[in-house]
C-alpha cells in the first residue's frame, strides 16, 4: 500500500502546488491512510505523540481532535498555518508543532476526529501497539 500511495503521489507531484488544499483533494487520502494519523514512541523518558502525518494534509480540514485513554473530553490540536501562497502550502517548518509530550507510558488508547473543511467528519481509535513508532 505504501509503495502505491508513493507512486501515486510522483505522478501528481508536477501539479501537487494547486492540490491538497480542500476535503474533497485530501479525504482520500487520509481515509486510505487512517492506521499512519499518530504515532507514539518514548523518548527521554515521556511519551511523543504525532500528529505528522495529518498535519501533513492539514489544508483540507477545519480541526484535530483528539481524546486519551478513553477520555470523554477530546482537546483540540492547534494546527499551523497552511502555507498558502507558497510553493508547498501543506509543508511543515521546523517551528512548528507536530507533536505532544506526555508522561511515560500515559498512551494507552487514543482516538482521533478530524472535521474537513466541508464539515465532514472521521474518527479512529487506536491502541498503544498499533502506533508504537521504534
Amino acid at each position: 500500500m505504501k509503495r502505491f500511495l508513493f507512486a501515486a503521489l510522483l505522478c501528481i507531484a508536477p501539479t501537487a502546488q494547486a492540490q491538497f488544499m480542500t476535503a474533497s483533494e485530501v479525504r482520500p487520502i487520509l481515509e486510505a491512510t487512517k492506521a499512519n494519523w499518530v504515532g507514539v514512541r518514548e523518548f527521554d523518558g515521556r511519551d511523543l505523540l504525532y500528529f505528522t502525518h495529518i498535519l501533513t494534509f492539514r489544508c483540507g480540514l477545519q480541526e484535530i481532535a483528539y481524546g486519551i485513554n478513553d477520555d470523554e473530553y477530546f482537546s483540540v490540536w492547534e494546527m499551523p498555518d497552511c502555507y498558502e501562497g507558497t510553493s508547498s502550502p501543506f509543508a511543515l517548518k521546523p517551528t512548528d508543532r507536530i507533536y505532544d509530550r506526555l508522561p511515560l507510558m500515559e498512551v494507552r488508547t487514543i482516538t482521533v476526529v478530524i472535521t474537513y473543511d466541508d464539515g465532514s467528519l472521521s474518527e479512529m481509535t487506536y491502541d498503544r501497539a498499533q502506533i508504537q513508532l521504534p
